[in-house]
């Protein structure tokens, strides 16, 4: 994946050189690229229409897309625990875990890998670690204040 420094000096990601270019490639690229926590098909397609107006796509484009950006490596498809739903994110060159707001269901991602700190990452007893998933529940900010009242 290449990365180019922006005006800002925030690298800003290209879309890969080993997949074909296409409109609907290239819109769902700037749309997982932009993104600041995973999405699901139906988040990217509704974006898509939005930002399309007249010009619609299919469902079935999008999944194709996504399936073509995560058998290169390029995205990472996550469900939550309980879900059926699944998630997409662009790979950045690092895993990421997030927290679950239990109410609105909003993933906030957390800063650190909580098990990179830990030593796990070399592998336990017999047992060689090559990857992991880690989810954490709660409340988001927002919810915080009508987590404790019964609502939530």
């Amino acid at each position: 994946m290449e990365k180019a420094m922006g005006s800002d000096g925030i690298a800003e990601l290209r879309f890969p050189a080993d997949i074909k270019k296409t409109r609907q490639r290239e819109d769902i690229f700037r749309i997982l690229a932009a993104a600041r926590e995973p999405m699901s098909a139906t988040d990217i397609y509704r974006r898509l229409c939005r930002e399309a107006g007249k010009e619609k796509y299919a469902v079935s484009t999008v999944y194709r897309v996504l399936g073509a950006f995560e058998e290169k490596g390029y995205v990472t498809k996550s469900s939550l625990a309980g879900s059926d739903m699944a998630y997409y994110e662009w790979c950045r060159g690092q895993h990421k875990h997030y927290a679950v707001c239990l109410k609105c269901h909003r993933l906030v991602p957390l800063k650190d890998c909580p098990l990179e700190h830990k030593g796990m990452q070399a592998g336990v007893g017999d047992f060689v670690i090559t990857g992991h998933k880690l989810e954490l529940y709660g409340y988001c900010k927002g919810c915080t204040g009508n987590a404790h009242d019964g609502n939530a």
